[in-house]
């Protein structure tokens, strides 16, 4: 049931995503590179997550669209930019060529540039929301997508490369860099559905052991994943020096702490007052634990 679910979601969103980027009359062509990445699939599991938990807290998910729609449209331009020669330099995005090898990097750039501001523009323009609700979602994106947010634990992660660092900079790194943008997809069904603060807590912490919990699996798909369902190259991590998971605590270790935090997160949803139906999301943290891609 919950596959099932899932899969008609992104259905939805890809639907939605797909009319997000109309023409424009300057003719600068941008729109088609936007369209490229935006619609080139993905799991969009950030968005779906925001929905189920919307789904769990008020038994009405079509009230995140918007936030979920923005949410992806975020990631989508992180994609973009990761890509880039300066940063990881990557050819492939989903089995795909990334966006710069198609379209050159400068327009790449502003594709970027682009679609992180229409998020905020889908956000604002959801006449389904109160303006304080609207005002609280944006200044939640602001930050996890910020300097403080995504691009802060890129910087360290950009900075960190070449250079030996311990497992507290790494948390810190992917704790910024992976899970604000997980944490946004959380909090943002808080603030819509406006739960009792203990209840916020709660997906609040549950939000954060997620975000350890898709990277610790990242750095063991790259070393142990299927290129294929990947779509990109693995062993790219050891490649670029860089510290992982899996460089600092083994294969073995890195699948301890991914438990570790698979049962915090677990622990997090049990704690829940029982009127909350959970199934949903203990179906993301299995998800997690056993994605391939």
């Amino acid at each position: 049931m919950a596959n099932n679910k899932m899969n008609n979601l992104i259905e939805e969103i890809n639907q939605k995503l797909s009319t997000t980027v109309p023409e424009s009359s300057l003719n600068t062509n941008i729109e088609e590179s936007m369209r490229y990445s935006l619609e080139a699939g993905g799991k969009r599991i950030r968005p779906v997550l925001l929905l189920l938990t919307l789904d769990m807290l008020s038994n009405e998910y079509k009230s995140g669209l918007s936030s979920a729609l923005g949410l992806e449209i975020v990631h989508t331009y992180s994609l973009i930019h990761d890509d880039l020669p300066p940063l990881d330099n990557d050819d492939y995005r989903r089995g795909k060529p990334t966006n710069h090898k198609v379209f050159g990097e400068w327009k790449a750039i502003l594709a970027g540039d682009a679609l992180l501001t229409k998020a905020f523009e889908i956000i604002t323009n959801d006449t389904s929301l109160t303006d304080t609700v609207k005002i609280k979602l944006v200044k939640r994106l602001s930050y996890a997508s910020g300097h403080l947010g995504m691009v802060g634990g890129q910087a360290l992660d950009m900075q960190s490369e070449g250079s030996s660092i311990d497992l507290n900079t790494l948390e810190k790194i992917h704790k910024a860099k992976t899970g604000e943008l997980l944490k946004f997809a959380v909090m943002a069904a808080v603030d819509i559905a406006e739960p009792e603060q203990a209840v916020a807590d709660l997906l609040e912490t549950y939000s954060e052991h997620l975000g350890l919990m898709f990277q610790i699996k990242d750095d063991l798909l790259d070393i142990y994943g299927d290129e294929t369902k990947l779509g990109k190259a693995v062993g790219s991590d050891i490649e670029n020096d860089k510290s992982t998971y899996v460089s600092l605590l083994g294969q073995t270790g890195a699948e301890e702490k991914l438990k570790f935090h698979a049962d915090a997160a677990y622990q997090c949803l049990n704690e829940l007052p029982e009127s909350y139906n959970t199934q949903d999301l203990e179906s993301i943290i299995e998800l997690f634990n056993n994605r391939e891609s």
